[in-house]
């Protein structure tokens, strides 16, 4: 069900140790964009914005399209960063999706994944789970 694809990436000019929130969320966000782009997906939108809220990535893989959810920490600590994809947050990435394809998509087949963004040492961790709203 879940497909975990671990990939190492050396380090730009991110120190997670002294990087503010919005510095670490935004290098995660570059992470898993790149990390997509080299596994064949296309970025349709980034930071996707409507009244409700925000969708991180839209991409379009196989003539499907697949919103993803960015999960980044410093470290990967005792939970991975993708535990806070809990219900209310799929249930809203849900409603954010169904506006999207109201507003500019034919598109009916779609996906919903997680990518989540920790940092080891001198690397970046990142851990893409497909599909991963299906029960």
């Amino acid at each position: 069900m879940f497909e975990n694809i671990f990939r190492k990436k050396r380090r730009k000019s991110i120190d997670p140790r002294t990087s503010s929130d919005i510095e670490i969320g935004r290098a995660g966000e570059d992470a898993a964009a790149e990390h997509l782009r080299r596994n064949g997906y296309r970025i349709a939108e980034r930071n996707w914005r409507c009244s409700i809220g925000e969708i991180d990535l839209i991409c379009e893989r196989n003539d499907m399209l697949v919103f993803v959810e960015v999960k980044t920490s410093r470290i990967m600590g005792s939970l991975p960063p993708e535990i806070r994809v809990h219900e209310n947050k799929r249930r809203k990435l849900e409603s954010l999706a169904r506006i999207y394809l109201k507003q500019k998509s034919d598109e009916t087949s779609c996906r919903f994944d997680v990518v989540s963004v920790w940092w080891e040492a001198e690397e970046t961790k990142i851990r893409h789970i497909e599909d991963a709203f299906r029960s």
